[in-house]
């Protein structure tokens, strides 16, 4: 079972810093390579940069009342996010459709269905 883990491309564990600019203010992020490939991802559904989509992500939060002392595990947890909801069906697999045009609501509604049955 671990050689599936063990032998993957070193590559993906290695960490990478990003500098970039929110809110006026220059900041680093330092993620794996996993992470970043994911976020590249999650970008490029709705045309953004990674940088863009951080910053995106960081403003929402702020606006939504999150503490975010750890921004970089809420940035890992939105990349693992996006592939449990690709796996269930929520987010489908064709790249050219967008996350801004999919229907929020339900999905988190759905989710909420299935953590209040014990299904994760």
């Amino acid at each position: 079972m671990c050689k599936l883990f063990i032998n993957a491309d070193a590559d993906l564990w290695s960490s990478t810093t990003h500098s970039l600019r929110m809110d006026g203010m220059v900041t680093s992020v330092r993620l794996e390579n996993a992470y970043w490939r994911l976020l590249t991802e999650i970008g490029a559904r709705d045309g953004l940069s990674v940088t863009q989509l951080i910053t995106r992500l960081y403003q929402e939060s702020i606006k939504a009342g999150h503490d975010l002392t750890n921004f970089t595990s809420f940035l890992r947890v939105c990349a693992l996010r996006y592939q449990a909801l690709q796996l269930n069906g929520e987010i489908p697999p064709q790249s050219e459709i967008s996350i801004a045009s999919l229907d929020s609501d339900r999905i988190l509604q759905n989710e909420s269905k299935l953590a209040s049955r014990g299904v994760h």
